[in-house]
């Protein structure tokens, strides 16, 4: 029931319910991270109102969703949490997504969304983009010398990471059924909320896997197509890896990769080597509407029409294009917008 029997005010607590358990991972498809995240925004507005208004959380309605009380919480995870810009706006805007939901199920909540939708969270500085110069990127793909099984698919997995620019939930998700060698040869990734898209695989990449698929999918013909292209063996059977084996594997590369070019960051992320992919192909001259296809950003709705000219040829030669090998100069450097347009989604 989503109303208070007594009352006949909006519950709060079934309606976070419904929103947490059945809304967001049924209807809008979220991951359980993003669920958590949402739950943890929702408990950080309870912990201020139960230390700031004295209000217990069995007592907590949506009158206590009013904007004043709002701006408070704003300001006292600013003071008094000391969370930084963008944690306070991660939270205000999952508090926010909430309301509009309450207001699509009960229009009385609607005056409490329109008045959230107003409020803005303190802004944000922009840190510098981090990605890899040529000779960086260079050493980080050659770090794994493929003296041992483990290092050759290390090896593997850190050439596709960055030749896809994938991120590490889709390349951990990589099955056999993904990858189509034959011209043209490309890749199948599943990014959020399961849509899929196609990545071209260049030349060489090609050439790499096909080594390592004839030693560690022999006979790759009669495999199931939903076995894992990377994996560890558990109790015998191959396992998809975890994303955390995948960033401690591009841990160990830039490790050894500091060995040969000292720049190389200390503490190299997945996500650099998806950024770094992304800034070679606009060094190229590549299309921003087409690099942002191949990331699979969606926010881009300036570029809406030309999505439908970009084929998976048009992506090839893109792809093929931009290799570390190749030293020309950028032909125009992005600007600021341009920036933000590409690195802030994820």
């Amino acid at each position: 029931m989503k109303r208070d029997p007594k009352t006949a005010a909006p519950n709060f607590y079934s309606f976070a319910r419904d929103y947490l358990h059945t809304y967001l991972p049924t209807v809008a498809r979220r991951s359980p991270k993003t669920i958590e995240a949402y739950r943890i925004s929702l408990e950080c507005f309870l912990d201020y109102l139960a230390e700031v208004d004295h209000v217990e959380r069995a007592q907590v309605g949506f009158d206590h969703f009013e904007r004043d009380h709002l701006k408070g919480w704003l300001a006292w995870m600013a003071d008094q949490r000391h969370y930084a810009p963008p944690t306070v706006a991660l939270r205000l805007s999952t508090v926010k997504a909430f309301l509009t939901y309450c207001s699509h199920e009960d229009l009385t909540l609607v005056p409490l969304r329109q008045a959230a939708q107003a409020l803005r969270a303190p802004a944000v500085a922009h840190k510098p983009i981090e990605y890899l110069t040529e000779a960086e990127t260079r050493a980080v793909l050659a770090a794994f010398t493929g003296r041992t099984a483990k290092s050759r698919r290390n090896r593997m997995l850190v050439i596709l990471l960055y030749d896809t620019a994938a991120r590490v939930s889709e390349i951990t998700g990589v099955t056999l059924g993904d990858l189509c060698l034959a011209k043209p040869g490309h890749v199948t990734l599943t990014g959020k909320r399961n849509k899929t898209r196609i990545v071209p695989l260049t030349a060489k990449t090609i050439d790499h896997l096909g080594v390592y698929l004839a030693e560690f999918h022999p006979n790759m013909a009669v495999l199931p197509a939903t076995r894992p292209v990377f994996y560890s063996l558990h109790h015998g059977q191959p396992t998809r890896l975890s994303t955390d084996t995948v960033a401690a594997v591009v841990s160990q590369a830039a490790q050894a990769a500091r060995t040969r070019c000292g720049t190389v960051p200390e503490h190299l992320h997945c996500h650099t080597l998806r950024k770094t992919k992304a800034m070679d192909l606009y060094q190229q001259g590549i299309p921003l509407p087409i690099i942002m296809r191949l990331l699979g950003h969606e926010n881009m709705s300036t570029t809406a029409a030309f999505y439908a000219f970009a084929t998976i040829d048009m992506m090839r030669q893109a792809v093929d294009a931009a290799t570390p090998a190749i030293a020309a100069p950028a032909a125009q450097w992005l600007t600021q917008d341009k920036l933000e347009a590409l690195y802030s989604l994820r």
